[in-house]
């Protein structure tokens, strides 16, 4: 299946939440199979996972992370073609007054170079960026 959608951590984050959202959960279940998720979106999964101290929760993310979430997603790098259309946003977006957060940026980088929408719980965080489809699931 060819991939669709770049999942970002605050929709994934509604699937392992201790009340998950079932509209989020319904939507992976139909699209999983064409979604992706960007390298910074797994640097935030497993460094949110181990800030929480040694125990049941932080066993059970470990365990939903490896065994779940990375043989489901392809992670995508942020490569040349990402950084580049990064570096001109970033520009652009300081020069408007309007300077978002680098890892934000990265993620939209990501989505956009691959033609892919990003699914996002947080969707005023990339508005900002031109051409950048952006989805709410939840």
């Amino acid at each position: 299946m060819t991939l669709r959608y770049l999942v970002d951590t605050s929709t994934l984050s509604w699937v392992i939440a201790p009340r998950p959202n079932k509209k989020v959960v319904q939507r992976l279940a139909r699209n999983g199979a064409s979604c992706a998720i960007a390298a910074p979106i797994w640097h935030e999964l497993w460094y949110g996972c181990h800030r929480i101290a040694t125990g049941t929760r932080r066993t059970e993310l470990e365990a939903f992370l490896r065994d779940v979430v990375r043989p489901s997603f392809p992670v995508l790098p942020y490569d040349e073609p990402a950084a580049t259309w990064h570096g001109s946003e970033r520009a652009r977006l300081e020069q408007a007054g309007k300077p978002p957060p680098f890892v934000d940026g990265q993620i939209a980088a990501i989505a956009s170079v691959a033609g892919l929408v990003l699914v996002t719980a947080n969707p005023r965080d990339f508005a900002r960026f031109n051409e950048l489809r952006v989805e709410n699931w939840a």
